[in-house]
């Protein structure tokens, strides 16, 4: 059966809430807007990533209903964002890292990072459906937080946000999905300098580079949205033209993922003691620059609702 987007105005349905992820519905934009709200550290812890795969399961539940109805899906957009000021995502757990590869806890790391794999897949294939993911990337974005912002469909960032990869500090690799977004983007040279660098990055450059698809004012990321949509709306059939055509010639299989994943997996049990207190070093700095944010941010879950 063809799932088409609804051209009315959405009937009312529940709204999903999760204890870190605060949800809402943009009834002019047909988008569903997710907002981490992180308890602690603003980084993918496991409770994180567990609200994150249920926020996705909800989006296929809630489209799966409107399709055996109508054929129609209730929205166009899903957005993931972030509550914390000045903070999209500073990455990977590291402080759970550290205690893993202390333990040589091979089937917990593999665990976290397949799910981290499950998530970024589902954001870069759209879930299968007719929708458009987009990264409101309106604070700094590290690690495993950029690859999330990569997996998006369309990335807007706002000026003066910095993006990139610190893994190299403690002889990683960003494994769950930075080369295979980069390198298909912007080409393989461009994906190992990047995440061999460690270099940070604003978005205005990464914008030039073509990394970012959308550059903001900052608090405008979503006003660039908005003029997206109204963009696509006279150019609609060129810009699916072009994202079908990115699909079929540009194709990431998820089995990639996995396979760049496991090979993560090995090399963090690689990783020696003096990088691992490079990775406490870094934790306790992640603690001091998030230190009264999440107070300002008003981080923690809301309340369930639904579109009137």
């Amino acid at each position: 059966m063809r799932i088409t987007v609804s051209s009315r105005r959405a009937k009312p349905f529940p709204i999903p809430q999760f204890p870190e992820l605060q949800v809402r519905y943009d009834a002019e934009l047909q988008a569903l807007i997710g907002r981490v709200a992180p308890r602690g550290r603003p980084c993918l812890t496991p409770s994180l990533l567990a609200d994150l795969e249920a926020f996705q399961e909800s989006v296929r539940r809630l489209c799966d209903a409107g399709a055996r109805g109508s054929g129609e899906i209730p929205f166009r957009y899903l957005a993931i964002g972030s509550v914390v000021p000045g903070i999209y995502s500073l990455g990977g757990d590291l402080d759970l890292f550290r205690k893993l590869i202390r333990r040589r806890a091979r089937a917990d790391l593999r665990e976290y990072a397949l799910r981290c794999v499950r998530i970024t897949y589902g954001f870069h294939s759209a879930l299968d459906l007719p929708l458009t993911t987009v990264a409101l990337v309106q604070g700094n974005a590290l690690g495993g937080g950029l690859e999330g912002a990569l997996s998006c469909n369309l990335i807007i960032a706002e000026r003066g946000v910095r993006m990139g990869f610190p893994e190299a500090l403690f002889n990683l690799f960003p494994g769950m999905g930075a080369y295979s977004f980069i390198s298909r983007r912007l080409g393989a040279a461009q994906a190992e300098r990047m995440i061999t660098s460690g270099e940070l990055y604003e978005a205005e450059r990464l914008h030039e580079m073509g990394l970012v698809d959308l550059l903001a004012e900052p608090g405008g990321a979503e006003s660039a949205l908005r003029d997206h949509d109204r963009r696509a709306a006279r150019q609609g059939n060129t810009l699916a033209a072009v994202r079908e055509i990115r699909r079929r010639y540009q194709p990431l299989p998820y089995e990639e993922l996995v396979d760049i994943a496991e090979l993560w997996v090995d090399m963090a049990l690689r990783v020696g003691e003096r990088d691992l207190r490079v990775m406490e070093r870094l934790v306790r700095a992640q603690d001091r620059r998030a230190a009264g944010k999440l107070d300002r941010a008003g981080a923690g879950g809301a309340g369930a609702g639904s579109v009137a």
